[in-house]
């Protein structure tokens, strides 16, 4: 199959390893994955925050980047959701936003409900706990295709988060214009990380990875942030 990696921004600007991590995963399985240099943001921010004029373009001209492809995968669940439940509201009118909707997945989605693939022979000797993000557990449903994925890592110890399902209290904007209760939200997340001995927090959006890694670092909790991506493709 011939997939576009849709790396989006925070990936390809703060942690490029996930990105790798998605290719060095799909190549494993005999796809080709290609990067459109030409991919530009999804418009997620713009449109969250109600610059709908402008996120328009954006989505338009990711769907032209995207053009031809077999399937998109993108390791992050906020912006599939964008473009999945956002773009056909946004852009109800263009049969090619339309299109590139219907083939963009996130990455677990595409591992277990398309290419039928639960176990990828990754090995990570390491204790885990995994942070179902908002919009992967609300908008994309993505239920348990994570930790099936996680479960069958050998070496793992996988445990269960306390509170998973509540919010890491990063929100995108949210955070910046209600500072304190997402710090609120965010020591709540910390504490239950940490409660759980677990080396790794492993999630499928670096945003809020990003969100929970600040927090457990100034905390000096003694856990990593990690996108599950890397995870699966580790072999040692």
């Amino acid at each position: 199959m011939r997939i576009g990696l849709f790396v989006t921004c925070v990936n390809d600007l703060l942690f490029p390893d996930t990105g790798r991590a998605v290719v060095t995963i799909l190549e494993r399985l005999g796809h080709t994955v290609e990067f459109p240099a030409d991919q530009t943001c999804c418009g997620q921010l713009h449109a969250n925050s109600g610059y709908r004029a402008e996120a328009l373009p954006l989505a338009r001209g990711l769907a032209r980047a995207f053009a031809g492809y077999q399937a998109v995968v993108a390791p992050s669940g906020s912006c599939v959701a964008m473009v999945r439940d956002g773009y056909p509201r946004l852009v109800p009118d263009d049969p090619a936003v339309a299109e590139l909707a219907a083939r963009t997945y996130e990455l677990s989605e595409l591992l277990v409900d398309v290419l039928g693939v639960t176990d990828l022979d990754a090995a990570f000797p390491h204790r885990v706990t995994y942070h179902p993000t908002c919009h992967g557990l609300r908008t994309l449903r993505l239920g348990d295709k994570p930790h099936r994925l996680l479960s069958a890592v050998r070496g793992i110890e996988l445990v269960d988060l306390p509170g998973a399902e509540e919010c890491c209290g990063f929100g995108g904007t949210f955070a910046v214009k209600n500072a304190a209760v997402s710090a609120a939200i965010l020591a709540d997340k910390c504490a239950a990380a940490a409660g759980t001995g677990a080396a790794y927090l492993a999630a499928a959006d670096s945003s809020c990875l990003a969100h929970i890694g600040g927090g457990l670092t100034r905390r000096r909790a003694g856990v990593r942030a990690i996108h599950y991506a890397e995870i699966l493709a580790a072999t040692e």
